[in-house]
């Protein structure tokens, strides 16, 4: 387990974000399809009206050729006359039909054929012409031979209900209907054709156009990744003077970026040597505060041993003595963290943690004899490469912090456990817990859950600090859950060296 910290958020399942430049790709190949699409449609039916227009016109001329017997030129007068032959083929293109009915019944009809002869037509095509309306104009029907634009025509005579009765002629739209199909698959094809243009053209021109703002996304990740927690920070990276020129959008975001990167680097500067100031404030205070501390515990002692003092003289005297005890306890561990900071450590050697976890445990458990204590182990024991001294006061303070915070009857487990390339030790108590408001702050130097830090409490907040600067010093990390009832520090230490495998977990009484 790493050191607490904030996980990083990640986006929900199922709702992958796309890249900008694939949204510009898509939303310009959803446009121009969209403008293909209208131009496709406006162009069928602009043709489609252009060449019904010539058939209706054509409609008339053929109805006057079926008119003249003998395939006389109809002149100037292209209506019909009464004389009407169905069959007259002469000036007729193929698929021509006429038919003409009189009071609903077919006299005569005739479809003109490739070869310029004629054939009847059939009875259920008969049906269907028979009852169009003179009236209402062109029309379009669907019979056994084709598709047709057909035209219904009152011969003179019959205007009064008596005479020569009614002529339909018909023209196939097979030419009309080939080209407006032709049509549609050229601009279907020059549509496609456009659109793979557009989106191979359009993704080189976008990728370069936005390749500038990927390498503000480069910088601002590379700083992002930069450990600027706590020590002397440097941030050597800036947006290259290419991208951050004033003119466009992403030239002042990457002057933006870089302003303000070197703001950031500036007071991280003034908040490190602020920082450097009050570590060696604390160090030299320390250091200065053990002589005279000793000095007063020692004459404290003394006067206790050797004078003749008064009960209230003799209290005073006590609890001078226990004051400077506790003042020389918070002089040591400020002068362990300053020298932990300054990197005055001991040398690592091999560790058989084991065999440390075992010595720290039976000595808290002499210390406090009123709360339960178990073991969990490995069969087989564990080594660390590690500062023994660094990982016994570990394993003191963790030990010491659960027996102190929590009350008597308390079940306090200490277990060892191997995973990997990794030993983990976890202290773990059946207490009430941690504040839920502590949490974050708990590794803090001088946190401590009451906020008056009265005298009484025996804490001097920086147990935990010191536990987290050993352990991140031996290249380790330290986490925490509290829950009421159950609250655990793990330890997590790299192995020095491969261990032995492991057996089945022993349980052991201190």
């Amino acid at each position: 387990m790493t050191a607490p910290g904030t996980p990083r958020a990640r986006p929900a399942a199922g709702r992958r974000q796309l890249h900008l430049r694939t949204k510009l790709i898509l939303a310009t190949l959803a446009l121009l399809t969209t403008i293909c699409m209208a131009i496709g449609v406006l162009s069928h039916l602009a043709m489609s009206t252009y060449l019904t227009g010539q058939l209706d016109d054509a409609l008339t001329p053929a109805a006057g050729r079926a008119g003249f017997p003998g395939g006389r030129p109809p002149g100037d007068d292209q209506r019909p006359s009464r004389d009407v032959d169905p069959e007259n083929a002469a000036g007729q293109r193929p698929g021509t039909l006429n038919a003409v009915f009189d009071a609903g019944d077919v006299r005569s009809s005739a479809l003109v054929q490739d070869d310029g002869s004629t054939d009847p037509l059939a009875a259920a095509d008969l049906d269907l012409l028979a009852g169009l309306d003179p009236v209402a104009g062109p029309e379009e029907l669907t019979l056994s031979t084709g598709h047709y634009r057909v035209d219904a025509a009152v011969l003179p005579g019959d205007a009064g209900g008596s005479g020569g009765g009614v002529l339909v002629t018909g023209l196939s739209t097979t030419e009309r209907d080939s080209t407006l199909v032709s049509l549609d698959i050229t601009v279907a094809g020059l549509s496609l054709a456009g659109l793979v243009l557009t989106g191979l053209a359009g993704t080189v021109i976008i990728r370069r156009s936005l390749r500038p703002l990927e390498e503000l996304s480069a910088v601002a990740t590379s700083v992002s990744q930069l450990p600027l927690s706590s020590g002397e920070v440097a941030v050597p990276v800036r947006v290259p003077p290419a991208v951050a020129r004033p003119g466009t959008e992403v030239g002042t975001v990457g002057l933006a970026l870089n302003g303000m990167i070197d703001h950031v680097t500036s007071a991280l500067r003034e908040r490190h040597a602020s920082e450097l100031k009050v570590r060696q404030f604390v160090a030299d205070a320390s250091h200065e505060l053990r002589t005279p501390l000793t000095s007063i515990r020692g004459y404290t002692e003394l006067v206790l041993m050797s004078e003749a003092v008064s009960p209230s003289g003799r209290a005073a005297l006590e609890r001078v003595d226990s004051e400077s005890r506790r003042m020389s306890s918070l002089v040591e561990d400020l002068l362990l963290l300053a020298r932990l900071d300054e990197g005055q450590r001991g040398e690592a050697t091999d560790v058989d943690l084991t065999e440390l976890v075992i010595e720290t445990t039976s000595d808290a458990r002499v210390a406090a004899p009123g709360y339960s204590w178990s073991l969990d182990l490995p069969a087989e024991p564990v080594e660390v490469l590690a500062v023994e001294a660094e990982v016994r006061q570990v394993l003191i303070n963790l030990l010491s912090n659960a027996h102190k915070h929590t009350p008597p009857g308390t079940a306090i487990a200490t277990a060892l456990t191997v995973t990997g390339g990794t030993v983990s030790i976890t202290v773990t108590d059946s207490g009430p817990g941690i504040d839920p408001a502590l949490l974050d702050t708990i590794f803090t130097r001088f946190s401590r859950g009451d906020a008056a830090r009265s005298a009484n409490a025996g804490s001097t907040g920086l147990g935990l600090a010191i536990v987290q600067a050993l352990v991140e010093a031996n290249g380790g990390g330290i986490s925490v859950s509290s829950a009421p009832g159950r609250t655990r520090f793990r330890v997590d230490l790299p192995l020095g060296r491969p261990s032995s495998p492991a057996g089945h977990a022993v349980r052991r009484n201190p």
